[in-house]
Formats: structure tokens, sequence, C-alpha cells
């Protein structure tokens, strides 16, 4: 049985406006149910373990779909997301791949959470895959492949676009913008329209545009596993 770990933002935070924020529900629980009804064995981490923050605004009507709406009725994987694991405490060696949900968190402690870079750096150098959707992709802020570049340099990647961000009126708030980053640290970056799905394979990184983006990321690491 092949084993993913989902790694989950813990910071709730969304800068300074007074609001809240964390993971958006969507581009976990859509990943998790491709991965699961194929038979894989998930296990979910976050840099402080416990309850990792939901964005309040991935938990409204609008937000909704198929996979959101059966996450509500699965007290199962609500438990085990309420008991994520300390992300310190991971080893790589235990996992075939992982895997990072977006929502706006991951911006403030993934991005710069040294436990998750050496993970990345750890998965990616042992020839294992290296997903993220959304905001998700800002975990290649700080990783280095292993002559010290950008992990992320000449690598085909998207991820959040600067004007998806504009349009959710977060530009001034968010700490970097995901598009822009991933350029500075010289991907080839590429995007479609804002909020279509669009996924992007290059060897073992996968990374997904948006929340619409979910599934196809989480298919594209299955087909990487084999499963």
């Amino acid at each position: 049985m092949k084993k993913v770990l989902f790694v989950l933002t813990s910071h709730d935070e969304l800068g300074n406006t007074g609001h809240k924020t964390g993971f958006w529900i969507e581009e976990f629980a859509a990943p998790y149910y491709v991965l699961l009804d194929k038979g894989i064995n998930i296990t979910i981490a976050s840099p402080k373990g416990g309850q990792p923050p939901i964005d309040p605004k991935s938990d409204t009507p609008e937000s909704s779909t198929a996979a959101t709406e059966r996450f509500k009725k699965d007290i199962a994987t609500q438990e085990k997301l309420a008991h994520s694991i300390v992300l310190a405490n991971v080893m790589e060696e235990e996992y075939d791949a992982i895997f990072y949900p977006g929502g706006h968190g991951p911006l403030w402690d993934l991005s710069i959470d040294k436990d998750s870079i050496h993970l990345i750096e750890s998965f990616y150098g042992n020839n294992k895959p290296v997903a993220a959707v959304c905001h998700a992709p800002a975990i290649f802020r700080y990783t280095k492949n292993t002559v010290g570049e950008p992990l992320v340099k000449g690598k085909r990647v998207t991820g959040f676009t600067n004007e998806e961000e504009e349009a959710v009126q977060l530009t001034k708030v968010v700490p970097f913008l995901v598009e822009d980053m991933l350029k500075a640290n010289g991907a080839d970056y590429s995007k479609v329209a804002n909020w279509q799905a669009y996924a992007v394979k290059d060897g073992l990184l996968i990374t997904g545009q948006n929340p619409a983006s979910s599934q196809l990321v989480a298919e594209k690491l299955a087909d990487t596993l084999g499963v």
C-alpha cells in the first residue's frame, strides 16, 4: 500500500486584517478522497499538530463541492484531521509522496518552516513526488536542489496567480505573491484563466493553480505513484 503525507498549515491569522485564514477545505478534501479511493494510506501532519485551522471562507455554500460535502459527513476523517501529527516528528522514509493543500495559511508558516523545507528536499532527493495546489506552492520559496539552487529553478510549475490574488483583494495583505516568488526562483511558471482547473507535472513536482485544480493534482500524483 502506498503512503502519502498531507501537510497542512497551522497559521490562522490573515495578516493584520483581524480575519481568520488556514487551509482551504476543497484543496484538502478533493485530493484526500481521490487518493483514499485508490487505496492509498494517508497521514496528516502540520507544524503545530492537532487541528489545523480551516479558512472560514472555504466553509460556505459558494465554496461547496462534492468533496467538501463528503468531508462534512465523514466523522472519521474529521477526527483524523483534528489529531494531525507534529511535522517535526515526521520521517520521510515512511512515505511515498508528500502533498500540500493550499489556503492562505501556508504563505505565513509552511513557506519558512524548516521541518517542511527539509522534508521537501528529502522527498525530492529520494525520487519521491512533491505536490502542492493553489497557495501551497509557497512551500518552494526556500527549498533548494542538491547544488543549492532553488528547487523549482528551470521546472515547469503553476500556482495561485497574481490576478486571482487581486480578485480576492488580498494582494496587499499577503507576505508575498506565489506567482512572483516562483518566477523569481527561476521556475518556468504558467497559468490559465482565473479559477479554471490547471495542473502541471514536471518530473516529481506536481502543482495546481487554484482550488478548482485540486482534483487534477491528486490524479497526477496517483498516476506518478502508479495507482
